[in-house]
């Protein structure tokens, strides 16, 4: 078996496509070997924990470029924003409004800082199975019934690119005295060009953390801590970042933060952000040919509290065909070599930057296409969702030939309710033993269970796991997906706080 390096450099010599992170597209090809450039805080390279010279004239244009007041490189990605901003802006133990659809890294920051989570929850969008926006409305109500929450945060964009309405929300908290922390981290782009929505620091918030690798030509584990106003401690966050970032920060990362905002400066003057809109565009028209597939599209704008909808993401839904995602996206990355982002229930992504390319582009509708006309050859001869794609066989098979057990048309991914039994911070460190799935029911779960991508907890440490947490595990195990944070793969076994008698519940 070939070790990881080796690996990577037989995998850049292969005519993969990447539709994910990083958004370089690995196609930034200038020759430079970065063992060379791999140094330490040298003299006249300054140092990030305490800039006085390079990185705080980098950090300033970076400031200017995305109009903030303070702009914080980061390295350690945007969980170490998240976790510096989070910890830095609340008070041990107190209450803290969190969208549940946030990022693991929030639930980390709820753990380590003791705090006792009020959850807002996104609405859904049942014509394709995914998140809709953050309820403006909702938000007042939660806010009014918890006068003492000083803290709110959300996601915006999704992972799917849905922007709630942040100008709205950012009154909102403020009017009650509150901050608002918003993770843009799929939002690094936002603003670039008029066919992407404006970024949350345009809008009122307060602090926005943007991953630019994610959907910009930075190395991955690259962010951005942007603050706005004077809402937000300075001092306070720079002590937290000073404790999550690492105290050896390198180098190649810094100097992939400051090339990427001079190539995102360039490309917005000399028209690769206009050739990427079109792009997107024209795939966007192109897509309304297909039958079955469904190219989620800006028109769900208006619905669900989505206030905007990021165009760069293209989510492939399949929801309405008669095959799952998860059978899609394996012969999307089988037999056409289009390495997707991530698959969930009904849906996958393709991550596009402005460094994708025409040819790109055109190979992903090719393949769609291609799959969108078998599907109505499938629904000619009769064939339903049990079918998955099997390599060697190259072609749709019936479910006995591999492991997929189809899912039903009417099956639901949406998230269930949180029952908070204990904080996090009580429930791990308890006694713990380990339970069927179906003996589960009711009683106080001791670990996160989640997808990864993206990373959203279906039910974290201090909950109920409930009977709807259950079933929504068990759709998950039949279309194929992998779920994540339990000892035994695939959520088979639980581990549950041996504190609580099973609890009558949904």
């Amino acid at each position: 078996m070939s070790d990881l390096y080796e690996k990577l450099t037989q995998y850049s010599k292969i005519d993969w496509y990447p539709f994910h992170m990083p958004g370089h597209k690995r196609r930034i090809k200038d020759g430079i070997n970065p063992y060379l450039y791999d140094i330490t805080e040298i003299d006249g390279f300054d140092n990030l924990h305490e800039p006085e010279e390079i990185i705080k004239e980098e950090m300033k244009v970076a400031m200017q470029f995305y109009q903030s007041d303070a702009t914080y490189f980061l390295v350690n990605g945007s969980t170490c924003g998240l976790l510096s901003a989070i910890c830095a802006l609340t008070s041990k133990g107190e209450k803290i409004l969190v969208a549940r659809n946030c990022h693991k890294s929030v639930y980390h920051a709820i753990f380590l800082n003791e705090l006792q989570p009020i959850y807002i929850y996104p609405e859904y969008i049942d014509e394709f199975g995914i998140n809709g926006g953050i309820s403006p409305e909702v938000m007042r109500d939660i806010l009014d019934r918890n006068r003492d929450i000083h803290v709110v945060i959300i996601t915006s964009p999704t992972y799917e690119g849905v922007v709630s309405d942040i100008k709205t929300i950012a009154d909102i908290v403020h009017e009650r005295g509150a901050v608002l922390i918003v993770d843009e981290a799929h939002g690094a782009h936002f603003g670039m060009h008029e066919i992407f929505p404006v970024s949350a620091l345009r809008y009122g918030a307060d602090v926005v953390i943007q991953s630019v690798h994610k959907t910009l030509p930075s190395l991955t584990q690259t962010a951005l801590l942007h603050i706005k106003g004077d809402r937000a401690n300075l001092k306070e966050v720079e002590r937290y970042l000073h404790i999550y970032q690492t105290s050896s920060p390198s180098y190649v990362l810094l100097s992939s933060i400051t090339r990427c905002i001079k190539m995102a400066q360039e490309s917005m003057g000399n028209g690769l952000f206009d050739k990427y809109a079109a792009r997107l565009k024209n795939f966007y028209k192109q897509s309304e040919n297909f039958n079955n597939i469904q190219i989620i599209q800006d028109n769900i704008k208006g619905k669900n509290s989505v206030h905007h909808f990021d165009m760069s993401k293209i989510v492939i839904s399949v929801k309405n065909s008669n095959l799952t995602a998860k059978s899609v996206y394996q012969r999307l990355r089988n037999h056409y070599h289009l390495q997707l982002e991530m698959c969930a229930g009904d849906y996958m992504i393709a991550m596009t930057s402005f460094i994708d390319t025409d040819e790109g582009f055109e190979r992903l509708y090719k393949a769609l296409e291609e799959i969108d006309e078998s599907i109505n050859d499938m629904k000619h001869n009769n064939f339903d969702k049990d079918m998955f794609w099997h390599n060697d066989e190259k072609k749709f098979c019936k479910k006995n030939i591999g492991k997929e057990s189809g899912i039903e048309d009417n099956t639901i991914f949406r998230m269930p309710q949180a029952i908070v039994l204990k904080k996090t911070s009580d429930a791990i460190g308890l006694h713990t033993k380990m339970v069927e799935l179906k003996d589960a029911k009711g009683r106080m779960s001791a670990e996160y269970i989640y997808l990864y991508p993206p990373g959203i907890p279906v039910v974290a440490p201090g909950e109920m796991i409930t009977g709807e947490v259950i079933e929504l595990i068990k759709n998950y195990r039949r279309a194929g997906l992998d779920i994540h944070g339990t000892e035994v793969e695939n959520a088979q076994y639980i581990t549950i706080a041996d504190v609580y008698s099973p609890l009558s519940c949904r």
